[in-house]
Order: structure tokens, then sequence, then C-alpha cells
């Protein structure tokens, strides 16, 4: 199968990083955040923004070809509307509703629904699972870190 056309990869790229800068702009970590006990290994917070772009770009693309893929492979598109759908869940979650647990819940569903999209591209778009594997390490990092938040507050 061809790659995405230009047009489509616009359009994810827009969507996915566009819809990621608004969560991020609408669901501001704030004082209450700052005052929580952070686990050990807790990234700096300026780089957040820039990690979270360069995975944005990536999930774009795989996201992209999952839906060229819509036909021959339907669960694979399925699987990455569903983690973007958890992806932009976290936030308000944690930063807006200020639940750490109800974060963890869909943190985990998010690194599941990761980990069976890898799976699942693995067999029929390599490229597209290798494009999610950053995402997945950054997310079980933050996996850690939210049930470590859970622990300590």
């Amino acid at each position: 199968m061809s790659r995405p056309g230009m047009p489509t990869v616009v359009l994810f790229l827009f969507a996915v990083v566009g819809g990621g800068l608004v969560i991020g702009a609408t669901n501001m970590p704030g004082a209450w955040y700052q005052g929580l006990v952070k686990p050990p290994f807790t990234p700096p917070n300026w780089l957040f923004a820039p990690a979270w772009t360069l995975l944005y770009a990536l999930i774009a693309l795989a996201g992209a070809r999952a839906f060229q893929r819509r036909v021959s492979t339907p669960a694979l598109f399925r699987l990455w509307l569903g983690q973007m759908a958890l992806n932009f869940a976290w936030s308000p979650a944690v930063f807006t509703l200020h639940s750490l647990t109800l974060g963890l819940v869909v943190i985990l569903a998010l690194l599941t629904a990761i980990g069976a999209f890898i799976h699942l591209a693995w067999k029929t778009d390599r490229t597209a699972a290798l494009l999610f594997l950053p995402y997945a390490g950054w997310v079980a990092l933050a996996t850690y870190l939210n049930a470590g938040l859970v622990a300590l507050n």
C-alpha cells in the first residue's frame, strides 16, 4: 500500500498537533499541580511541550497511515481513534478535574490502546508501529509519574 497523500498528512498533523495544543492550553497544570509531591525522575516542566509536540507529529503520521488502511484493516484506525480520545481525556481529568486517580485509569487504558495499536500495526504497517514506539515509551514514563503522584499525594 502506498503512503498517505500530503493532504491527508496535513489534515492529521493539524488535527492532532492542533488538538494537543488546544487541550494543553485549556487544561494547564497550575498551582495545584505545582504543589504536589512529585515522584523521582520527573522531567523538568519545560520538556513536556516540545516532547508532546514531537510525539503528536509522530501520532499524526501513524494516524494518516491507519486512516489510509481503514478499509483493509478497520481495527487499526479504530484503535488509533480510541487512543487519541484517551490521550486528549487525560489532561482534563488531571489538570482540570484534579483527579489523579481518574488520570491513572485513563493513562492505563491509553497505554493499553497504544500497545494494541503497535501490536496490530506491526503485522499490517510496520512504519506506523515504529512511529508509535517513542509515544509508548513516553506514556509508560507518564504512567509511572501518574502512579507516583497517586501514591505520594
